[in-house]
């Protein structure tokens, strides 16, 4: 079950690594206290690999890559250019950064190329566009490490006016309850972009999705394996100066939508099903209740072609039920291959 938990402020020492596992962490009394690291820093270290899909983002990409540079000195920084027409490839390169490209179009390619083309032991995924917090990413992979998480997702802390659209917050309340209603969630953020991931989440992970609807897929793909994941708040603020948007309120929100709807049916079906029927059968009956009073009284069908439809309706119905009850066997045999990949994979 996710948990929520509060972004604390403090800072590391100078001696210790983020790549470094802690064997024992030092307690912390007080907010901006160091915290004292002990164990095997060398035998410990985990490679990390900080990975950022890109579009148009020249302004901002140069900023994303430094601030993580210095709060993750030993990650490799990898932009994935998603057909950039401006020059975002010659500032991410001028900044040091891995630069490789995905010709197609959207971020759920561009995360499905990047989680098949990197090997690391733990991943960082942030938006190229510089409104997520670099300096939360040690903490994130700490929390990771520290509880053996195979996710952590950065809730949006926004602490300036406007920096989120309300036609998004709206959109995402209402998409992260429908996910919590039917997969019994206390996720906050649904769609936020800013994650930490081990490699046994990674290379489990089918990225189905094209676009923005990656997020919504690494939620559900976690719940639905039950996999131990936290959510920690994150500081976000407003797009720099020039940039845009390249998420649509509406377009993007009903595509988010019907990936919700496709994953309910793919690893829900009985209670997808079910509720099809209910429909079908609730129609059926209301319609066919009279003629069945009026045959009992008279003899009589006075309403063949109600009848029929009622008919029709309950046929329709049990077919309903019967699909929903073959496709949750297939289902639990799905995943239970996806639990057995998921596990062949060491943790860190």
């Amino acid at each position: 079950m996710l948990e929520d938990v509060e972004l604390q402020s403090f800072e590391t020492t100078a001696s210790w690594s983020i790549g470094t596992v802690p064997r024992s962490l030092g307690e912390v009394s007080a907010p901006g206290r160091l915290v004292a690291w002990r164990g095997d820093a060398a035998r410990n270290r985990h490679s990390v690999a900080v990975m950022i899909p890109c579009f148009n983002e020249e302004v901002a990409i140069g900023n994303v890559v430094a601030d993580f540079r210095a709060a993750l000195p030993d990650a490799v920084i990898y932009v994935y250019d998603n057909n950039s027409t401006d020059q975002t490839v010659a500032v991410a390169r001028a900044f040091g950064a891995v630069v490789r490209s995905e010709p197609l179009q959207g971020k759920g390619h561009v995360v499905r190329r990047m989680f098949a083309d990197i090997d690391a032991d733990l991943y960082v995924l942030v938006d190229g566009d510089d409104t997520y917090d670099a300096g939360a990413a040690p903490r994130m992979i700490q929390l990771l490490l520290r509880r053996g998480l195979d996710m952590v997702s950065a809730a949006r802390d926004m602490p300036q006016p406007g920096a989120y659209r309300l036609g998004h917050k709206v959109g995402n309340v209402a998409l992260t309850g429908l996910v919590r209603h039917v997969f019994g969630s206390g996720i906050s953020d649904m769609l936020s972009g800013y994650r930490v991931f081990n490699r046994r989440f990674v290379k489990s992970f089918p990225a189905l999705a094209s676009g923005f609807e990656t997020e919504t897929e690494f939620t559900i793909h976690a719940l639905a394996l039950h996999m131990p994941v936290a959510e920690m708040r994150a500081p976000y603020r407003s797009r720099p100066a020039g940039t845009h948007s390249k998420l649509h309120t509406i377009g993007d929100g009903f595509r988010i939508l019907r990936e919700i709807v496709m994953l309910i049916e793919h690893e829900r079906p009985l209670p997808f099903f079910a509720s099809i029927m209910a429909i079908w059968l609730s129609s059926g009956l209301a319609l066919g209740l009279p003629v069945v009073v009026t045959f009992f009284h008279t003899g009589l069908v006075d309403r063949l072609p109600t009848a029929v439809l009622s008919a029709s309706l309950v046929l329709l119905a049990s077919l309903s039920l019967g699909c929903g009850l073959i496709l949750d066997a297939v289902s639990r045999g799905r995943k239970e291959f996806r639990r057995l990949a998921y596990l062949a994979i060491p943790a860190p």
